[in-house]
Parts: structure tokens; C-alpha cells; sequence
């Protein structure tokens, strides 16, 4: 019995690290993955996410209802970003990459003078379960089924949706989608508001387990990037592998050394898994198909 309440525990691990791989990577797969704009601002859009979940649910609505508000609400201001900001420096990739560490900068402390520097939560729904001697929380079960739902309807919606070939050909060949017809800025607007939606989204799911703090975003950042890096150019072949092998090293490391060992042990399997398969895992399938 001690080894099979043992073995669940590592395996809760193992899927609590895989979705919070996932789920964080998901936005920044469709932004970086598909449209190749580097987002340092990922992280904002997800504070965006928890921090309107957070007021909507103390508002009094249920905590579905809440997280689709954060979720709406980082979509809109994805879209203006877009507008604004993004849509200007297509052909200038690099520059992108100040422009979003600007708007991140920006949000934090933004955030922190308006809202102050922490903001009361809503509690972890659900309650807990046992297995042996040791309890879990049941919410964290439906965050892998978060994550699971979103990987299949990321797949369906730009493999199976007309948006979502009017995405994949306007992101591969643009000048050719706009001779035919296409409204290629209708296109990437959407295409980046899905992504800040996508990170509006894992913000509600998480807000209930975290501190709602401006910098928490930054929790995020880091292993979203190594995810979707590891993942490789297709991010619906390349994403759930990389997660579920780096969410498996995160969770064995932590279990023999604690947070920080399991911090240490991704970045260290991110630099073997890079250094063997340059374009990732999506490329080693594809590879491995052809």
C-alpha cells in the first residue's frame, strides 16, 4: 500500500507538472510558435487573466464565469497590443522583443501603483482527497483536464476550423493568402488576441492556488519558453512531448531535492534535449515521419 500511495503521489507530480507546462506554454505557442513574434509580455497577459478572475469571483460571480472573464478581458487587451504595438514590427522580429519587455515592464508596475502590491484571493475550490497518508487537492486534477481540453481544441480549432487555415496560411505564405482574398491584419489580430485569451485563461485557472501579485507572471515565463523551445517549430506535435518529458524531470527532481533542484533539473534537460535535437521534438517526429 506505501508503494502504491507512493507511486500516485509521483504520478499527481508528474501531471500537476505537465499541466502547468502546458497550460502556461499554450498562449505563447500560438503567439511565438505560429506567428514568430517573441512576447516577454506572456507573463502580463496571464497576471491579466488572474487578476480579473480574481475581482469578478469577490464580485460575486461563479468561478467558471470568472475565469471566462479573465480570459475575455487578456483577449481584448491582446487585441489592442496588437494594433497598437505588434502590427508595426512584423518584419522587425528583434524588435518585438523590446517592445513586449517595455509592455511587461510597464504592466507590473502599472498594476503595482494602481492595485498595490498583493490582492485577496479566491480559494482553492473542491477541496482535497486522500490516498494513504497523504492528501490532494481535487482542483488540481481539473487543471490536467484543463490542460488536456485545450491541447485537443488548440488542434481542432487551427486544423479543423476555416479561421484556423486561413491562420496556418497566412502565417506560412502572407503576400500569397492577401492575393486571394484574405484579410491577412484581420488574421493576425485575431491570431494574437487567441493567444493573449489563451494566457487570460491559464491566469483564471491558476488564481485560485497562487498569491495575485503584479510580478506573477514571471512564475510562468521561464518555463513556458523552455516548453514551447523544446517543443519545436509544430506546436501540436511538439508541445504536449515536451511537456509531459520535461513536466516527468521536473516532478523526480522535486521529489528528491525539492523546488529548487526541480528548477535546476528542467533547465538542465532543456539543454540536452536542444543540444540533441536542435529543432526540437516536433522536428524529430516529423523527421522520423518523412
Amino acid at each position: 500500500m506505501d508503494f502504491l500511495s507512493s507511486l500516485f503521489g509521483f504520478v499527481y507530480q508528474c501531471g500537476d507538472a505537465f499541466a502547468f507546462l502546458v497550460l502556461a506554454a499554450c498562449g505563447l505557442a500560438v503567439i511565438f510558435g505560429m506567428m514568430g513574434v517573441i512576447n516577454l509580455a506572456h507573463g502580463e497577459f496571464i497576471m491579466c487573466g488572474a487578476y480579473v478572475t480574481v475581482a469578478t469571483g469577490r464580485a460575486g460571480l461563479s468561478l467558471p464565469l470568472a475565469i471566462l472573464c479573465g480570459a475575455l478581458a487578456a483577449g481584448t487587451v491582446g487585441l489592442i497590443v496588437e494594433r497598437l504595438v505588434i502590427r508595426q514590427l512584423y518584419d522587425r522580429p528583434m524588435d518585438t522583443i523590446v517592445a513586449t519587455w517595455g509592455l511587461s515592464l510597464i504592466a507590473t508596475q502599472g498594476t503595482l501603483i494602481v492595485l498595490g502590491s498583493s490582492m485577496p484571493g479566491v480559494g482553492v475550490p473542491l477541496g482535497s482527497f486522500t490516498v494513504g497518508a497523504y492528501s490532494y487537492s481535487t482542483y488540481r486534477l481539473v487543471l490536467i483536464l484543463a490542460a488536456l481540453t485545450i491541447l485537443i481544441g488548440l488542434y481542432l480549432a487551427f486544423n479543423r476550423t476555416k479561421f484556423g487555415i486561413l491562420a496556418r496560411a497566412t502565417i506560412q505564405l502572407p503576400h500569397m493568402a492577401e492575393a486571394l482574398g484574405v484579410d491577412t491584419k484581420l488574421v493576425y489580430s485575431m491570431t494574437f488576441a487567441s493567444g493573449a485569451a489563451l494566457a487570460g485563461l491559464v491566469g483564471g485557472l491558476y488564481a485560485p492556488t497562487m498569491t495575485i501579485v503584479p510580478t506573477m507572471g514571471s512564475t510562468f515565463i521561464m518555463e513556458a519558453f523552455v516548453t514551447v523551445v523544446v517543443g519545436g517549430a509544430d506546436i501540436f506535435l511538439g508541445t504536449a512531448p515536451a511537456a509531459a518529458v520535461l513536466g516527468v524531470v521536473k516532478a523526480a527532481m522535486t521529489s528528491w531535492q525539492g523546488q529548487l533542484f526541480g528548477q535546476i533539473g528542467l533547465l538542465i534537460a532543456v539543454i540536452i534535449v536542444i543540444r540533441v535535437l536542435p529543432k526540437g521534438i516536433s522536428g524529430f517526429i516529423l523527421r522520423e515521419r518523412s
